[in-house]
């Protein structure tokens, strides 16, 4: 078996084993990449107009949000300029509440309480882009291996589009769709044609996909990028229980090193920041910084002892500022970016949803070819077949017919003879 069967054949059999999860993982995340947009276009009261004054206190927020429920603790606060402030409290995976405050004045903009389990639109969303709605445990290494398939498919498509002649013809059928044609060679241009222009804009979606979920691949990837080296483990810092209630309370401290944060980030398009655990003496105070408004690469992330408000050091990919790191931290942390298209911005969120449609398309008209291929031509056999098979039950009726008038002269003619 020469390569190109052997390529065209794993082209086939791969794309048939893997097209509906390929589907469903491309199409959820044709849907994810403006979740933000539509979410903000669902819920216009949230669109808050930037002021000439600061935002509140982490502490603040913290009083509003407990006198709404106070059974619950404040776990996080999340903004980006333009929008009101999303304040979470309880625990993510164990249900819990979501405000929506106006960062200025306090206000209370919506609420919502979760039960246990219960997820909004987008969460589910992307629960079956990362897990096909599976128990994690099963769904996350089936999306993470179909992922890496689905680059394999993208090569051997490559291999099997690629034209053995560059004449007029091969780069008519290569490079354009023949919209006036056939059914089937309107799909067949579909997949072919649609599918080489969007290669390369798939291949990175995919690749920065699988470093969140294959391990080998992430390590080795970051070795590949930085030069040979390990790819940091994520150490979680801790701070210091032996100072415990020397310094600052609590609300002190978060506040302190806000003030810090935003002092040192006055332009700051949003932030980002997790209240310590006051149960737990070695939970940190975490904050991110995010310079540009819908980008996250270039964030600048801090870490403070709750008790000292001493700064901790991070790992040599987030821990230091996205000027100062290495090629490889600097890829790695571009990787969401990346993957959502808002690496370029709006316009490459556009990019990176006509993209993902056309790959959620894929599957489909790739089966269409298969079937057409595989059945079409028996049916189209079978209907020839039956055609000459009527055309010659016809020519024999005819036959038959001209046979029985002769008979029936010749027996006139012979009962005349008889008479005479």
């Amino acid at each position: 078996m020469g390569f190109n069967k052997i390529n065209n054949w794993l082209h086939l059999w791969l794309g048939l084993i893997s097209g509906i999860i390929v589907f469903i993982v491309c199409i959820t995340g044709c849907i994810w990449v403006f979740n933000e947009e539509i979410t903000l276009l669902l819920e216009p009261e949230t669109r808050i107009e930037k002021q000439d004054k600061p935002v509140l206190s982490p502490s603040e927020i913290k009083k509003i949000a407990n006198q709404e429920f106070p059974d619950l603790k404040v776990s996080y606060v999340t903004y980006q300029q333009g929008v009101a402030a999303s304040v979470g409290l309880g625990e993510r995976r164990k249900g819990g509440a979501t405000l929506k405050i106006n960062p200025y004045n306090g206000e209370i903009i919506s609420k919502k309480l979760k039960q246990d389990g219960e997820t909004d639109f987008f969460r589910f969303i992307l629960n079956g882009h990362r897990f096909l709605w599976l128990p994690y445990e099963i769904g996350r290494p089936i999306v993470n291996y179909a992922t890496l398939v689905f680059v394999v498919l993208l090569i051997t498509g490559l291999i099997w589009w690629y034209p053995k002649k560059w004449n007029k013809s091969a780069r008519d059928k290569s490079f354009k769709i023949k919209w006036g044609a056939s059914f089937k060679r309107v799909n067949l241009d579909l997949h072919n044609v649609l599918g080489f222009y969007s290669l390369l804009f798939l291949l990175v979606i995919a690749l920065t996909g699988m470093v969140w979920g294959i391990k080998w691949y992430s390590e080795g990837l970051y070795w590949a990028t930085s030069g040979g080296k390990q790819l940091p483990g994520r150490d979680r810092l801790v701070s210091d229980s032996t100072q415990l209630n020397k310094h600052y309370t609590p609300d002190q401290a978060i506040d302190l090193a806000f003030q810090k944060v935003i002092s040192e980030n006055p332009k700051a398009n949003g932030f980002y920041y997790s209240f310590p655990d006051t149960s737990r003496a070695k939970s940190t105070i975490g904050i991110y910084i995010y310079p540009n408004k819908g980008q996250f690469y270039n964030s600048k992330r801090y870490n403070f002892d709750q008790h000292t408000l001493k700064p901790l050091e991070g790992d040599e990919v987030y821990g230091v500022d996205f000027e100062d790191a290495e090629f490889g931290a600097k890829l790695r942390r571009m990787n969401y970016d990346l993957h959502v298209g808002s690496i370029l911005g709006f316009p490459g969120k556009v990019l990176a949803f006509l993209v993902t449609l056309i790959g959620a398309s894929l599957p489909i008209t790739g089966f269409l070819i298969w079937w057409g291929r595989k059945f079409g031509k028996k049916k189209k056999g079978q209907n020839k077949k039956k055609k000459v098979t009527n055309k010659h039950e016809t020519f024999q009726a005819q036959i038959d017919k001209e046979l029985d008038q002769a008979i029936s002269v010749l027996q006139i003619d012979n009962k005349n003879n008889q008479t005479i």
